[in-house]
């Protein structure tokens, strides 16, 4: 009997709901037209400097959340270092740098160790939009590749760019906290790598030295990254904060994961001050013989004229920023090539003669008169513009008054 009264109970139940109406078991809904998708979610990474050359001044990228869980990366600052010619072409001025999209964990791979910050940036859904629409029309392989420039045109001046456009005039910077130049801006980040900083204020002319406006500033990610945490934008006639929130993804130093200091006997400064008392010891011991050591004049001016030619085709040919005008020619130019031959042609004695006082002269007011060119200079170069001086007065000195 208790088992037919529970196959009667179970039957009734499932008539009764067979019997319910069909919207008191389905969701209510409150119109016909399915939710818009949230907007996306669009961030600015910011990463510090890692050890390797090309990661001293950090990198920038774009992250890109939508409420359909694609969470996407555009990084700006890739490079094929194994492409053809690519030392040259990177010194002509014709490196090509290319964007690519990437899962954000993947992104982030190879950051372990370095300072790694994330910036929600306080935006309307169309801004959201634009910037994504934007992001992915570059991301297209017809679109990638760009032409990088270190100053103008890099990882952080690309994702700032695609940020106004999509702002407009809402966007307001706050105040820059210093008056800095490009070449100042390089070696708050060189400090630790002076041969590198160097090279820079070799190749690099007075270009680099104009003081900057604050937009200009952010072509280095961090100042980028410092200048948005203090701008404003509008939205609906009211200024708001242009980051909505800040977290680090990454824990770091914040200089970065660099290399230590270089030792000072290591630096561009000792190496050349140790080449200048060389040339010091051999000079004074040529005066002291009164004669001239022929085989060292050659060595250093063959040495100096082929730096001045890397010099003279960074200024002639070489479309990198900066490179023209550079007042480092006056002093490291090809014609110490002419000086070196001049120098072993027994029959050239007069021509040497001449060439010689010339690179004298010019190479002493240089040095004299630097301060008044448009131009920094390294401490280093002070010590090597002496070098040609001394053997140039020496051999003008031993050859007309010292025999």
């Amino acid at each position: 009997m208790n088992r037919l009264t529970c196959k009667i109970f179970l039957i009734f139940l499932w008539v009764l709901v067979l019997a319910m109406p069909a919207a008191a078991i389905e969701p209510q809904i409150e119109n016909d037209s399915e939710p818009l998708p949230q907007a996306p979610v669009i961030s600015l990474i910011t990463c510090w400097p890692g050890s390797n050359v090309y990661e001293l001044f950090g990198h920038t990228m774009l992250r890109v959340v939508t409420a359909e869980g694609e969470d996407m990366v555009y990084n700006y600052g890739i490079f094929d270092f194994s492409a053809p010619n690519f030392v040259y072409r990177f010194v002509k001025g014709e490196t090509d740098y290319m964007v690519r999209a990437y899962p954000t964990v993947v992104a982030l791979y190879g950051y372990q160790g370095r300072k790694t910050v994330e910036q929600v940036l306080n935006l309307s859904p169309e801004q959201a939009q634009s910037i994504k629409t934007a992001l992915e029309i570059n991301e297209l392989p017809e679109n990638r590749v760009y032409r990088y420039n270190y100053v103008l045109d890099n990882c952080a001046t690309r994702p700032r760019d695609i940020v106004e456009n999509a702002l407009g005039g809402t966007l307001r910077y706050g105040q820059m906290n210093d008056t800095l130049t490009y070449r100042q801006q390089m070696r708050l980040w060189c400090a630790n790598y002076p041969w590198l900083q160097f090279g820079i204020d070799l190749a690099l002319g007075s270009g680099l030295d104009h003081t900057l406006t604050y937009r200009e500033q952010m072509f280095v990610p961090m100042t980028l990254m410092e200048a948005f945490e203090g701008a404003n934008v509008e939205h609906n006639g009211v200024t708001e904060s242009l980051v909505v929130s800040s977290r680090t993804l990454i824990d770091g130093n914040d200089c970065g994961d660099i290399l230590p200091p270089t030792p000072w006997y290591a630096s561009p400064m000792a190496a050349a001050l140790a080449l200048l008392l060389i040339v010091i010891l051999f000079t004074w011991h040529d005066l002291r013989r009164r004669h001239v050591s022929s085989w060292l004049d050659f060595l250093l001016y063959i040495i100096y004229g082929l730096a001045g030619c890397l010099v003279a085709y960074l200024i002639l040919i070489s479309t990198h920023e900066a490179t023209s005008p550079n007042y480092n020619a006056l002093w490291l130019n090809p014609f110490y090539l002419i000086v070196a031959v001049l120098t072993l042609i027994p029959s050239a004695r007069e021509a040497a003669i001449l060439c010689h006082l010339l690179v004298a002269i010019v190479t002493l007011l240089t040095i004299l008169f630097w301060w008044t060119l448009p131009q920094t200079a390294n401490t280093a170069f002070f010590p090597l513009m002496a070098v040609p001086a001394i053997r140039s007065i020496s051999y003008f000195y031993i050859t007309i008054c010292g025999k």
